[in-house]
């Protein structure tokens, strides 16, 4: 007996300590592998094409899930809908992207790296969620492409700890990633609004305080909005640039400056996020990201993914559709279970 507990000890700890190597390259972003002298070789990125179709494709997610393939045009301007007490539009409930999850930045439906090809042409999948430039790709400086290329083609075969996806280590989503995973809710306070990610919070402070000091970065950044109309525009810094954009490996720095946009149709059931990104330590311009989302409510069926509500009886009242906590931590489910002790 006291062999083999020693023998499960020994063992926890060897697991612990190769997955503590790992979890340290968490805090290592693409530029900071670069800057240890990181080898690539670039290969080539289609770019994306336009599309015209609208029917919903169906992933490999499950028939629940259905992403549609075009992007709604919503232009800025007056609110009509409702409002809060404090006159912010009120646009809390649940949301989601509609064209994809976060598995190809600019191939949204195109798969995940490594994995089975599509079956459809570019041209009937949905668009880049690069919106400019025109061709749908990420301007990257010569050695940024790369990089990401380097982690696309790595993402299936870890063997540096930069390889690792972050979000499989239930690291934090960040910006503008949190968008495209699954659903999430916007709730909103005076002064503020809040987005419950299952992957972490965000919070937009609207009461005109200053940015945090340029040396704290931060997971989900530092937001500071205010409201124009139907349009929430938020300036985004102190992006610690530890989350990638998507399994395809675009990334940032930690310079990145991030000017924000949410969208709002009048009826409350609509937004695109457009994102105009700055980092020229990265990039050769500016570049805008669009990502459009739907609302989801009483009226559509858990899903799992979108819509992640447990709905909860109030008698004599419709029923509560709040999200739950999602915990993710290094041992939940398929994402660990490297301190189980082996079978006798």
């Amino acid at each position: 007996m006291k062999t083999s507990l020693n023998s499960r000890v020994a063992l926890t700890y060897r697991l612990a300590s190769h997955f503590a190597r790992l979890l340290g390259a968490l805090a290592m972003s693409p530029l900071a592998a670069v800057a240890q002298g990181a080898g690539t070789q670039l290969a080539s990125v289609p770019s994306a094409q336009p599309v015209q179709a609208a029917q919903p494709a169906k992933p490999s997610q499950g028939e629940a899930i259905r992403w549609e393939k075009t992007v709604p045009v919503i232009e800025s301007g007056k609110w009509t809908g409702k409002r809060l007490a404090d006159g912010q539009p009120d646009v809390q409930g649940n949301w989601a992207n509609t064209i994809a999850n976060q598995n190809n930045w600019t191939d949204p439906q195109g798969g995940e790296p490594g994995g089975k090809p599509p079956k459809t042409e570019r041209s009937q999948r949905a668009p880049s969620r690069v919106s400019d430039p025109a061709d749908g790709q990420v301007p990257f400086q010569p050695w940024a492409r790369e990089k990401q290329q380097e982690l696309f083609d790595n993402f299936r075969n870890p063997v540096k700890p930069e390889y690792l996806e972050p979000f499989a280590r239930c690291a934090p989503g960040g910006v503008p990633k949190s968008f495209t995973w699954h659903g999430y809710e916007i709730r909103q306070y005076p002064g503020y609004v809040l987005f419950l990610f299952n992957s972490g919070t965000r919070i937009v402070h609207l009461d005109g305080k200053p940015h945090l000091p340029e040396r704290i970065k931060l997971w989900n950044a530092d937001s500071r909005g205010h409201w124009e109309g139907n349009t929430l525009v938020v300036d985004v810094t102190n992006n610690n640039a530890k989350a990638r954009l998507g399994r395809s490996g675009e990334f940032a720095s930690d310079k990145v400056h991030i000017v924000e946009r949410y969208i709002f149709d009048n009826d409350g059931q609509r937004y695109n996020y457009v994102a105009t990104i700055t980092d020229p330590t990265v990039y050769t311009r500016p570049w805008t990201a669009t990502i459009p989302a739907r609302r989801y409510d009483l009226k559509d069926e858990p899903d799992g993914w979108h819509y992640e509500a447990e709905l909860a009886n109030l008698p004599g009242k419709p029923p509560l559709d709040e999200y739950y906590e999602r915990i993710c931590v290094e041992n939940n489910g398929g994402f660990g279970q490297v301190a189980v002790a082996p079978a006798k």
